[in-house]
Parts: C-alpha cells; sequence; structure tokens
C-alpha cells in the first residue's frame, strides 16, 4: 500500500533559483523527445526509444539538476503512450508549456539522498530545505520518492511518497450501514436524516474574486503589476481549494470512523458539470473529490464503499411501500405518497440507495463464500 503525505516547505533564495532550473530542464527534456518520437514515427513508421542521456553532451546544463528528475520525465512520456493507446479517448501526449501556473517535478529516494529529520527535509542537489511536518508519519513505510511542486500563488509544496508493506485488515462483520445522496446545495444527505450543509466556498468568494479579476483586467499584460495581481487572484483559488478538502477530508473521515458500510450513487459528474443550470454548484461542492476521499479511508480502514446503478430509482421510490412514483419532478423536494409517506426527497433517496446498497453487499459476500 503506497501513502502520500503532502508539506510545505521554504526554500531559499539559492534553492528557488535550482527548483526553477529544475522545472525547465524537466520540461524541456519531455518536450524534447516527443518532438524527436514524432518526428520519427512520421518518417518510418516505427517507436523511437531516446532517454534523457542523450541530450546532456548538446545541453551541459542539464548536468546542473537532478539527473533522477530528468528519467522521471522519460516514465512520464512513456505513461503518457500507455494511456493513449490504452484508451484513445484520454488523447495524445502534449507539449509541456512554460505558462503553465503549476510546476513540478519527481525524484527517486536511492541511497539515502532523500530524508526527512528535524524540521528539514534533504534533497538531491538542494540540500536540506525547511519544511513544516504537520502530521506525523507512519515509521514503518519506505520512503520511494519525492515530487516537489509550484503553485499559482508561488508556495511550494513536497509530497513523500512511501511504501507501506502492512496488510489492510479486512472487517468481516458490517454493523453499521450508511446511505448518502448527492445533493447539488448541501453535498449530501445520509439516510440518517442528517445533512451535510456544505458551506459553499466558491460561492462566499465570488464577490472577492471578480473583484481582484477584474483589477487583473486592467492591468498590462506581462508587467510588474500583472504579475502582482496575478498572484493575488491564485491565492484566492487556492484558499477556496484549500477550505473544500479540508471540509471534505473531514466529513469522509468522520463517516469512516462510525460505519462499516457506506453506499452512495455511482454519478457521471462530468456532464452534471456541463449543465448551464447548477454546472457551477457541482464544482463547487466537489462530490468527486468527496467520494476518492471516502473511498480510499474505508479501504485503509477495512471497510467497503458500495457503488450502486445510476439508473437506480432512489428518488422515484417510496422508501416504505417501494411504490414508484413516475411524475415525479426535479422541482419536487418533497417526496409524497399514497401510502402516506411523506419526507424530504433526498432523505427518501438515501434511505434506498442504504438498502439497495446492504443487498448489493450481500449478494457479494455470498458470491465470495461460494469461490472460498
Amino acid at each position: 500500500m503506497n501513502i502520500v503525505y503532502r508539506f510545505r516547505i521554504y526554500p531559499n533564495k539559492t534553492q528557488k533559483e535550482l527548483f526553477a532550473r529544475t522545472f525547465g530542464c524537466v520540461r524541456f527534456v519531455y518536450n524534447r523527445m516527443l518532438a524527436e518520437k514524432k518526428e520519427y514515427y512520421e518518417k518510418t513508421g516505427k517507436t523511437l526509444q531516446v532517454t534523457p542521456a542523450k541530450y546532456k553532451p548538446e545541453f551541459p546544463w542539464l548536468k546542473e539538476v537532478d539527473s533522477l528528475a530528468l528519467c522521471n520525465a522519460q516514465l512520464h512520456l512513456q505513461t503518457a503512450y500507455k494511456n493513449f493507446f490504452r484508451d484513445a479517448s484520454v488523447g495524445f501526449p502534449r507539449f509541456k508549456s512554460k505558462k503553465n501556473p503549476v510546476k513540478s517535478y519527481t525524484t527517486n529516494c536511492v541511497n539515502g539522498n532523500i530524508s526527512l529529520q528535524n524540521g528539514k527535509l534533504k534533497l538531491p542537489k538542494a540540500g536540506l530545505v525547511r519544511v513544516k511536518q504537520h502530521r506525523t508519519i507512519n515509521e514503518s513505510g519506505q520512503l520511494k520518492g519525492a515530487t516537489i511542486s509550484q503553485e499559482a500563488d508561488g508556495r511550494y509544496y513536497v509530497s513523500l511518497l512511501y511504501c507501506c508493506e502492512e496488510p489492510i485488515p479486512k472487517n468481516q462483520t458490517v454493523k453499521t450501514v450508511l446511505g448518502l445522496d448527492f445533493s447539488m446545495k448541501e453535498l449530501y444527505v445520509d439516510s440518517n436524516g442528517y445533512h451535510a450543509d456544505y458551506p459553499r466556498f466558491f460561492r462566499k468568494a465570488q464577490k472577492k474574486l471578480a473583484r481582484e479579476q477584474r483589477r487583473l483586467s486592467h492591468c498590462e499584460k506581462g508587467s510588474n503589476r500583472y504579475k502582482k495581481q496575478q498572484k493575488k487572484v491564485a491565492r484566492i483559488h487556492t484558499h477556496i481549494a484549500h477550505q473544500r478538502k479540508d471540509f471534505l477530508h473531514k466529513e469522509s473521515r468522520k463517516i469512516t470512523n462510525f460505519y462499516d458500510l457506506v453506499c452512495i450513487e455511482s454519478l457521471n459528474m462530468k456532464e452534471m458539470s456541463q449543465d448551464s443550470r447548477f454546472g457551477k454548484s457541482v464544482h463547487d461542492n466537489g462530490w468527486g473529490m468527496f467520494t476518492n476521499y471516502l473511498s480510499y479511508k474505508l479501504e485503509r480502514a477495512g471497510k467497503k464503499l458500495i457503488r450502486i446503478d445510476p439508473w437506480y430509482p432512489s428518488s422515484k421510490r417510496c422508501s416504505c411501500c417501494g411504490k414508484i412514483r413516475k411524475d415525479l419532478k426535479l422541482d419536487d423536494r418533497i417526496y409524497d405518497c399514497e401510502c402516506g409517506n411523506r419526507m424530504s426527497r433526498d432523505e427518501n433517496a438515501a434511505v434506498n440507495i442504504c438498502r439497495e446498497g446492504l443487498r448489493m453487499a450481500g449478494n457479494e459476500m455470498d458470491a465470495e463464500r461460494k469461490i472460498s
């Protein structure tokens, strides 16, 4: 099991210059290899095998940066080609742009060249970098590599990859079950009637963001004032993203600690976000990010996440008598049934999702028993 720890780092002026050179060299090597591979394939119809070492005699300044960062650029290009041939909808590998506000490079841990101790992070070529370690690291894990990144607001971060060989505990007995129904306004409503009450961070910061973006549009592009204002806008976006992640992490952790089985709908969030009526709300609450957090947290705890079919009539089915209301519209927020059941539409759907997920989990456990 691989675990990634992300910390903020505070490099000095010399280290910032080294990181900037490394970002540029990695981008240069990636684009050079991609260009040569495309040209060679157009001429011969065969695949060209090329390594970063080929370019060092011609461009000596490539020797100034970490060689493993250049090797990882080659691996990233190979992965991009594999993803394209596996699924053409992913798209053909594209050239990396210098104007991309987020820059990063990856290096590997070899012979102790990367280590974290006493609030300092040792990196190849850069030496000791001050780091803000806000959480403890599993001592049994083995450090495999690090990714240094610079965000659009100018802040630096490091993502440390650890490999843990501890087996994941398997919880066979399911005692507590929860169903979650996606809510455009509140993120989710569960089968116990709890509403997440998502704060809608982007909506709250929208006026401030619009004001700063308007000031940016009045600046001359490329000027010092433009760059300064550009960082202000990036800081607002970063602050919103951090607020959203913090809320989603806490909610997913809360659910993981109290429930053994969680049931959700398998929704296509990309299609929903393209709707002009509620696309902004879909992007704001981050349901896809929330389900990803919930999935890996439950897996590490030996618990289970069940995704039911998106065509299952969870909203139209009555949670009391099971009758389906075909005339139910999206604007109807209260579910009224002939049997006398009257409740919130989202709560009714959450109860149905919980029951369907429990049925699917029972079928899976029966199948596992038959196989064993």
